[in-house]
């Protein structure tokens, strides 16, 4: 089935299909893994650019309208009508993000190509083309061959599928209908040494490979995206001039760069998403002091989040936080703010686990990032929690939000200012430790990875946008090689400035007994950052004590060991006659 009668072949095409998939819905209404059917999406002056989409699919998709912004984020408007699913109810869901990919391509001008073996798919795609005025650049397949024979050679495919198997998958059948030179961009949250395996076994085939993060969600797909390349740089110039006009576009230029060779891309849209994983704690963990020790109300929230997101911490995620807390519950006739009635379990696809995973692996400190996770893991023990609140108030201690605060207007507002302080200060070491694992893994591999450029692509169309980007590609412009943002002078001196309140956010938690741990994480990295000197030689003594792991001296060369007592060696003299 076509869409157009034309017979012309595209120069370049994008693959990029909004499938119909099914959610299904457990009893205690938590969405599982859904249930959808690879799609290809493929595009260009007639479709050597194809995308394979099998996405999993998330409900609160659902919740968002689309509306126009710019690269920084302007405020977004909530859909008002929210579905209402029963438990064991499985929905059509129509994920837009493929689909809004492919709407992108062709709305830059390139001509695109759909592919998804359930016809029904396709159709539905080819549809929306229709409705929206882009029929002429949009053309839909039934069958893989005659898809891939659609585009101009060389031939590029880009897939969008679930991480793993059903990689290797799509890339097999693919394969069999492509020929040398051809390109596959797996345009997935795929682990990166997935990619470089996947990249060596193209190479044996005579096909160019890349593993490209995509990031920005539904909006970011139709309005323009942050994209990770990286992979064999000839795929990349083949494709770049595509990319280039689909992603987001900001005043420092795309937001797309060729990162680097082998899974660079795949690595740094990891990381990126371990950073979001951050941000996003910490801005619960604002929103929690600012409720639980402030009394802020909803309405009152929202205040201090706008106001937040029109000076340093305009974010998308400040600004969408904002929006949700204004939201009011459609589903039922009572009303009030849909946030509080939503339940407190945080769901999670994998990449935070991935990104601290990798940091102990390279033995860089990223603890604003490790208690994000905590924080999921904890926040998924709801029935444990539940119970323990009810044994610790038996005995005397009741929870934080038992007893209603009585803070002053003026009490209010120095909470306020405080905490946007504290969640600045915090962010600034939260991007310090993601820029610092990516850079020990380019070292370790070396990529030559260019860290400002990084920040640069990060400024428009991804989850965690920010107008603070633009300092830190500033400061590693100043300086490339700095070991972390903590010691530029500009961050240095907007740290100590939001030092006081920083710690007075800290210390009212602690006294409320409100968990701050991404907050508290990022000041005792601070904390520990900047002292020359740390308890760390009692650990150090400790584990010679018992384990003979030797010692190195302040005031003498070497290694040394000592027998610190009778209980723990036969040796009896101190000795520098021992190595790691």
């Amino acid at each position: 089935m076509r869409a157009m009668a034309t017979e012309e072949k595209s120069r370049i095409g994008l693959c990029g299909l909004a499938v119909m998939g099914q959610v299904r819905f457990h009893a205690d209404s938590r969405p599982s893994h859904p249930c959808v059917t690879p799609s290809i999406l493929s595009s260009g002056d007639w479709r050597r650019f194809a995308f394979v989409a099998t996405r999993l699919l998330r409900i609160s998709s659902r919740f968002f309208s689309d509306a126009s912004s710019d690269a920084r984020g302007t405020r977004r408007t909530l859909d008002t009508q929210t579905p209402n699913l029963p438990p064991q109810y499985t929905p059509p869901l129509p994920t837009r993000h493929q689909q809004n990919l492919a709407l992108n391509v062709a709305e830059k001008g390139f001509k695109i190509s759909v592919y998804n073996r359930s016809g029904d798919k396709t159709d539905n795609a080819v549809a929306r083309a229709e409705k929206e005025g882009l029929s002429a650049n949009f053309a839909g397949y039934k069958d893989m061959g005659e898809f891939v024979q659609s585009l101009a050679k060389p031939r590029t495919v880009i897939i969008l599928v679930k991480a793993g198997a059903p990689v290797d998958a799509t890339i097999a059948g693919l394969s069999q209908h492509m020929e040398p030179g051809d390109i596959i961009i797996d345009g997935g949250n795929e682990w990166y040494e997935n990619t470089e395996r996947r990249q060596k076994e193209a190479t044996a085939k005579g096909l160019l490979y890349l593993g490209m993060g995509v990031s920005g969600g539904e909006e970011g797909a139709r309005n323009g995206p942050a994209m990770m390349p990286g992979g064999d740089r000839a795929a990349f110039d083949a494709v770049e001039e595509v990319v280039v006009k689909v992603c987001a576009q900001t005043d420092s230029g795309p937001c797309v760069t060729y990162v680097g060779p082998g899974g660079a891309g795949n690595f740094v849209k990891m990381i990126h998403n371990g950073i979001e994983y951050g941000d996003m704690q910490l801005i619960s963990e604002a929103y929690d002091v600012l409720r639980t020790v402030g009394g802020l109300t909803n309405d009152e929230l929202v205040a201090a989040f706008d106001e937040w997101n029109a000076n340093e911490l305009d974010s998308f995620l400040i600004e969408i936080s904002a929006l949700i807390l204004a939201k009011q519950d459609d589903q039922k006739p009572d009303g009030g703010a849909l946030v509080d009635k939503i339940l407190d379990k945080t769901g999670m696809k994998g990449t935070g686990k991935w990104t601290v995973q990798q940091a102990a692996e390279l033995s860089v400190a990223i603890p604003t990032i490790a208690s994000s996770l905590d924080a999921r893991f904890l926040s998924g023990l709801k029935d444990e929690r539940v119970a323990a609140e009810k044994v610790y108030a038996g005995v005397g201690l009741a929870p934080a939000d038992t007893k209603a605060p009585s803070l002053s207007p003026e009490e209010k507002q120095a909470l306020v200012d405080d905490v946007r302080a504290a969640l600045y200060a915090s962010k600034i070491c939260s991007y310090a430790q993601g820029m610092n694992l990516i850079r020990a893994k380019s070292v370790e591999q070396g990529w030559d990875l260019d860290l400002g450029e990084m920040a640069r692509i990060w400024k428009g169309g991804c989850i965690i946008r920010a107008r603070f980007l633009d300092r830190i590609k500033q400061a590693y412009d100043k300086d490339p090689n700095i070991p972390s943002l903590l010691v530029d002078g500009e961050f240095a001196k907007e740290l100590v400035a939001r030092n006081d309140g920083w710690r007075r956010v800290i210390v009212a938690g602690v006294n409320a007994g409100v968990a701050t741990p991404s907050m508290s994480g990022s000041l005792n990295y601070f904390d520990s950052y900047r002292r020359g000197r740390l308890p760390a030689n009692l650990v150090q003594a400790q584990r010679d004590f018992f384990g003979s792991h030797t010692y190195e001296r302040i005031d003498m060369e070497g290694w040394h060991h000592t027998v610190w007592s009778d209980m723990n060696s036969a040796d009896s003299i101190t000795t520098s006659g021992y190595n790691n």
